[in-house]
């Protein structure tokens, strides 16, 4: 007897049935796009599209008026304000340059040009313009530099924010990493450590300002009878430029360095332990081993922290404005304050082109940092 299977009919081709599982295939074939077009979508939305749209601001007069607001196209003059107009000195500082900023320029401009020439055998033609981006960014800055610094010359915003980013961030990472290599060794009580050295990162930005501001308080803060008994009952951080410097990046600090201790410390607990006692077998010393071995394995996620920290160094604007307000003078004023104040004053086009010069300053050195310093050292051979 033939059975059901055998004897049933070919079922006719459907045409919807086919375009069914083609459908399907193509909807399995671009899950990955569906799934992250929503977050691709609110990026474009509250990121991306606001930071076109204020080329607008940044390369027009904008007033308010009954109906809104009103553009006049000035080209680049919000732009050229900052370097050759009324806001230069507050930008740049006070360009005097001296004899000795001259040399000093000429030798910087000089290593940088030499370097610049050399990559022409060893990068392509796209590398050479990220290079020449790079070499015109480091004169630029060293120019300003020996004009100003140098030169015995008030800085203004711009080395000011560089400050803040360069040895701000060399400082914590250097205090990060060191309390997180020693909360990863076997020794007592480290767990409580790590829960000490973590609380100021749960900490707002704002509570850090005030708080910040109470214990540098030379009258009435914790450190009143020490200043006392030194003799420094009578000096005043905030009314000196480079005190009011530091103090920002001591604040900024206590703030920063949980974060790089947190994510040095999850590096460094992941690294083998079999290279590691490997290498004690072999008679390697504790410094061999950090440098062969640990820092090797703990380069990608130390890179990766320090740019992120670079990259929010730059937009720093919660502890100068809450602890000094910018002062004294425009001391510790920083381009993400300097751009705000622009803005409370309806000063809308200056406001944005100020935003638009810290983004390039800090892809340029952030790109740079990354490119010929980091990936310097992967890429160098191991002797």
């Amino acid at each position: 007897m033939t059975s059901y299977e055998n004897t049933r009919q070919p079922r006719p081709f459907s045409a919807g049935a086919g375009t069914r599982d083609r459908l399907g295939e193509w909807v399995d074939k671009h899950s990955g796009t569906f799934f992250i077009a929503p977050a691709v979508t609110l990026i474009l939305i509250f990121a991306i599209f606001p930071t076109i749209y204020s080329i607008f601001f940044a390369l027009s007069r904008v007033r308010w008026s009954g109906d809104g607001l009103k553009f006049r196209y000035v080209g680049f003059r919000n732009f050229s304000k900052q370097f050759f107009g009324s806001a230069e000195q507050h930008f740049l500082g006070r360009l005097d340059i001296s004899v000795f900023g001259w040399v000093l320029f000429g030798i910087i401009a000089a290593a940088v040009l030499w370097w610049l020439i050399r990559s022409v055998r060893i990068t392509t033609w796209v590398g050479m313009i990220g290079r020449s981006i790079s070499a015109a960014m480091a004169i630029f800055l060293a120019y300003i530099l020996c004009a100003s610094l140098i030169s015995g010359n008030n800085i203004g915003t711009l080395y000011t924010t560089l400050f803040y980013v360069l040895v701000g961030c060399a400082i914590q990472f250097v205090i990060g990493t060191g309390l997180a290599f020693l909360c990863s060794q076997p020794i007592s009580g480290k767990n409580f450590f790590r829960v000490i050295f973590f609380i100021p990162l749960m900490i707002t930005p704002l509570g850090v300002g005030y708080a910040m501001r109470m214990v540098a308080d030379v009258t009435k803060g914790p450190f009143e009878p020490v200043l006392g008994f030194l003799g420094l009952g009578d000096w005043v951080w905030s009314a000196d430029a480079w005190s009011a410097r530091f103090m920002m990046m001591v604040s900024d600090s206590w703030q920063w360095i949980p974060f790089i201790f947190i994510c040095m410390l999850a590096a460094l607990e992941n690294i083998p332990r079999d290279h590691v006692e490997a290498a004690q077998v072999d008679g390697a010393s504790s410094v061999q081993i950090f440098r062969e071995i640990t820092w090797p394995q703990v380069l990608p996620v130390a890179v990766t922290v320090l740019l992120i920290r670079m990259i929010e160094a730059f937009k720093i604007v919660d502890l100068p404005n809450i602890m000094t307000g910018g002062g004294p003078g425009s001391a510790t004023e920083s381009m993400t304050l300097n751009s705000m104040y622009i803005w409370r004053a309806n000063d809308l086009g200056g406001s944005a082109a100020i935003a638009y010069l810290l983004l390039i300053l800090t892809v340029v050195v952030c790109a740079s940092f990354f490119n010929y310093v980091v990936m310097g050292q992967i890429r160098k051979p191991k002797s």
